[in-house]
């Protein structure tokens, strides 16, 4: 199943990158396409327009230099004084529509002057002739008293040269910035796929439950963000992976003793092994071995609820004074027995503290810890109140021997107990207990000797 999932994954990183490049590449093109569409006209107006202003200023010229006072034959113009420049042709009309200078054949000349005439110039100013499209611009300028018109006229099929030859030269330079864009993007691209596919094989860890293996893809924004968040759900994984390997562990040893004990007594007493008083002891040991796997048995299933179900908790406003003083009640046969005291400090009769929780529940929690406190104390537990701006704080403490370092680092977790411990389920269950009521729960051992635990809680009016 691992294998092949690795290889659904490549198969999509893959296929990932090619579908950027191919959708960065069908853009670029479709940007090229919308530009050549849109500049070709652009292009041929923008020198249409051009040439249009170089012909009239060609024609000023003319009409400033041409001697038509008094006026001459064309034949007998000074064309080298003429200011023409490139492919512009111009003819000059005197009244009474005599050709004063001409640059072109008198075929092209007479058909110019019939359509100038007859306004059959297409719009624009477009002259049809014969083997070509002219541009023309005509001018009208009074040379004395008599009128002069010049007629300037450019081919437009050197227009168009010159259009396809800026169009092929703009489009060379787009093309080479498109093909350069392109470049950059697959760089780009694989520089934003490369933490995909290091965090895939990663997530293929966490699928073979290689939790201890995975690493920190180092990369940034949201993708650095989920490899930061899987990274993190790999060490809770791999904790809740050790927590439940001990769990089961210790709950197959504790559940293993007493059924081994019983086993034998039973079978003992079946083989008639053990008679008479004997086989009495043994039936007490049996009885009470049921009596722990019960107890066992019943604090898992609600550790179990604890951790996992909603709605078993029914929060509401708990006096802490009338709390302790219950929990007191509830474990003084334990104190007596043990001949222990019990020292209060920090409970003002004037101040009542309250917090916000389930009180059957944390009564429950309570009764655990005092209960611990009483199994290991030498003379003394004292209880201790404090408030300030973080809240209500419960301090209970004893004069025993103290919490082992090696125990002191698990001491919350499931089954686990000192040398005087019962299932090694109570404190875990008051830890569930008290997280579920919005509190912290944390043991130390105090300077002086002997264990601390402290529970803190939000305060409430």
């Amino acid at each position: 199943m691992a294998i092949g999932f690795g290889q659904k994954g490549r198969g999509h990183k893959m296929r990932m990158i090619y579908r950027l490049h191919l959708s960065f590449a069908i853009l670029l093109l479709c940007i090229l396409a919308v530009t050549a569409v849109l500049i070709y006209p652009l292009l041929r107006e923008t020198l249409v327009d051009s040439q249009r202003k170089e012909m009239r200023d060609q024609a000023n010229m003319l009409m400033n230099l041409t001697p038509v006072m008094p006026l001459v034959p064309a034949h007998e113009t000074n064309t080298e004084s003429m200011p023409l420049t490139g492919f512009t042709n111009v003819v000059l009309i005197a009244p009474g529509e005599k050709v004063v200078y001409s640059t072109l054949t008198d075929e092209a000349t007479s058909e110019l002057m019939e359509l100038s005439n007859q306004n059959n110039l297409d719009t624009g100013g477009i002259w049809r002739g014969k083997n070509d499209q002219y541009i023309v611009e005509s001018i009208t300028s009074m040379q004395g008293i008599e009128p002069v018109t010049a007629l300037v006229t450019a081919p437009l099929s050197k227009i168009k040269a010159m259009q396809l030859a800026l169009f092929k030269r703009l489009m060379i330079i787009l093309s080479i910035g498109g093909i350069v864009a392109f470049l950059l993007s697959v760089l780009i691209t694989r520089r934003l796929v490369k933490p995909l596919g290091d965090l895939r094989k990663e997530l293929n860890k966490v699928e073979k439950r290689q939790f201890s293996e995975v690493q920190l893809v180092e990369t940034g924004g949201e993708i650095g963000e989920v490899a930061k968040a899987v990274y993190d759900l790999a060490g809770e994984l791999e904790k809740y992976q050790h927590t439940q390997k001990q769990f089961f562990q210790n709950a197959s040893h504790d559940l293993k003793t007493p059924l081994m004990s019983i086993q034998g007594y039973a079978e003992g007493i079946k083989d008639g092994i053990f008679t008479g008083d004997h086989a009495n002891k043994g039936l007490d040991v049996i009885v009470k071995e049921c009596e722990r796997l019960k107890k066992i048995v019943t604090e898992m299933i609600l550790l179990s609820k604890l951790e996992s179900e909603e709605g078993i908790f029914h929060m509401d406003r708990v006096p802490i004074q009338k709390l302790i003083a219950e929990t007191l009640e509830r474990i003084n046969p334990l104190l007596v027995k043990n001949g222990l005291q019990i020292e209060m400090e920090g409970f003002d009769s004037n101040q009542e503290w309250s917090i916000y929780a389930d009180r059957e529940k944390l009564l429950q929690a309570l009764i655990n810890i005092l209960g611990n406190a009483a199994r290991y104390a030498k003379d003394t537990i004292r209880i201790e109140t404090s408030a300030d701006t973080e809240g209500i704080a419960i301090r209970i403490s004893d004069d025993g021997e103290g919490i082992s370092e090696p125990l002191l680092s698990q001491l919350f977790g499931r089954f686990a107990k000192g040398k005087n411990g019962e299932t090694g389920l109570g404190l875990a269950i008051s830890r569930a207990i008290v997280e579920r009521c919005h509190g912290r729960i944390s043991a130390h051992n105090d300077s002086g000797g002997g264990a601390v635990f402290v529970l803190r809680f939000p305060t409430r009016s």
